[in-house]
Order: C-alpha cells, then structure tokens, then sequence
C-alpha cells in the first residue's frame, strides 16, 4: 500500500469535535519540535478535510504560521476504522516498554552534546530517574578480567608492560607550574597510563618465584581475588600520592637551599 502524501493549505484541514485528547499545554512544545525537526509526521486526513491524526501537530501548525503543512491521505478507511485509527495512533506509544539501560545511555548522549531534552517530551523525574540507572550501572557493575592460559613462552620483562605514555605524561607533569600537591596527585594517577601486556604477565607469573608471584597477586597484575585486587589498588595509589607528595617537597627544600 503506497503512502499518499499531500501539501495542503492549513485552512483545508478540519479538527474532529470529539478528539479525545487534551494537548492545548503540549503545543509550545511541538512548535519547538517542528522547528528543531521540521514537520516530520505528517497530518493523517480524508479527502474532505477531516482530521484522523495529528491535531497537535496542526496547531502547532497555526502558532507557527504555517501556510501548508505534509497530509497523508487516509480515504481507503471506512468510519469505523477511522474512529479506531484516532485511538490507536494515540495509544500505541503505549504498548512497548523502555529499556532503562539504553534509554538512560541515549539521555545522557543527548545531554552531552547540550541537546534540550524537552524537546523530546520526558518529564523531569523520568529523566533522573535514568540518570540513576545509569550511574548505579557504573558504580555497581561487576568487574570483568580476561583469563590466559600459559604456553610456556619465555617472556623477558621488559615485555610484560609499556610505559613510554606514562614517562612522557611524567615529563610533562614535571615541567608544569601546577603546586607540589597537584603534581603529587598528577604523578600518582599517571602510572595508569603504562600498557601492561597481561597474555605476557600469565605467562611470567607462571614461571615466576612464589615471592614474585605472590607481589603480582598484591599489585593485581594476575587477579585471584577481585575484591582484594580492588582494595590492594586504592591502597597503592593512596599511599603513593603520599611518598610522591613528600619527595616532591623534600626536592622543593633542596632547590631553596
């Protein structure tokens, strides 16, 4: 069944008396949305003029100050059909439920690049509502490691990680005017930025001493227990803001004397 689609003066168009819906607090939100959009849907209408669909649309239409506006033809349908088609088009919205996970990830990307997002027509509590998915999503979700299994290749240890990132964030770290606690707190997280070659560290760690493996375990190289992992990680870090936090002062003292 081909689509007709018509452009016709807006004057042409008949509202239905017994519309059903109650949308006059919706129409500055539409004109927003056809002028954001365009006028993608176009007003579903007999031959006579009679509205099927769209009565929002159309008086978004007049605020505007359109002249004409996109009408697809609807004259295959009897009374009966029509009278149901008004109904359904207003009510199938309805029928599918929303993935909360996407939704919150396509609210957030829309925020992100300073989208308004009444344009789409989400109340405000919704909208936060996803926000919450979204953030208990990241602050709940359960790590994931990539599992090796050893070969028995002989790996050096030069080849178990690659700082070269690192040493020239440190650098610059260092050749910044930022205060001693900031560069303190910069050298601290910088090491994140060494690439370590875990198919590597497997197989090291299986060859390695019960002492060296066992300081692998600690630094989280080879996780055997997550949550310990987790733990051993933000001591590590804590403490090393600490000792980079001291040397730096005590380099600061040097220099004055």
């Amino acid at each position: 069944m081909d689509l007709k689609v018509e452009q016709w003066p807006i004057d042409r168009l008949i509202p239905y008396a017994r519309n059903p819906r109650k949308n006059d607090a919706q129409v500055d939100r539409m004109c927003a949305a056809i002028l954001e959009f365009g006028f993608r849907i176009p007003i579903v209408a007999r031959s006579d003029g009679s509205i099927v669909d769209g009565h929002l649309r159309l008086k978004a239409a007049r605020k505007l100050g359109l002249k004409d506006v996109p009408v697809a033809l609807a004259d295959e349908l009897s009374d009966v059909q029509v009278k149901a088609f008004r109904l359904l088009a207003n009510q199938s919205a309805n029928w599918a439920e929303w993935d909360n996970e996407l939704l919150a990830l396509e609210l957030e990307e829309l925020k992100a690049s300073d989208f308004d997002i009444d344009l789409i027509g989400f109340k405000a509590e919704v909208i936060e509502s996803q926000e919450s998915v979204l953030a208990e999503d990241r602050y709940t979700a359960k790590a994931t490691t990539p599992t090796y299994e050893p070969t028995g290749k002989d790996v050096q240890v030069g080849e178990l990680y690659d700082q070269t990132k690192a040493d020239a964030l440190v650098k610059a770290i260092h050749a910044s005017t930022v205060s001693t606690e900031e560069k303190a707190f910069l050298l601290a997280a910088a090491h994140r930025h060494t690439v370590f070659n875990y198919e590597n560290i497997a197989e090291y760690y299986a060859n390695a001493s019960p002492e060296m493996q066992r300081l692998m375990e600690q630094s989280a190289l080879v996780i055997i227990d997550i949550d310990n992992a987790i733990e051993n990680g933000f001591v590590e870090l804590s403490s090393r803001i600490d000792e980079l936090r001291n040397a730096l002062i005590s380099e600061g003292d040097n220099d004055e004397a």
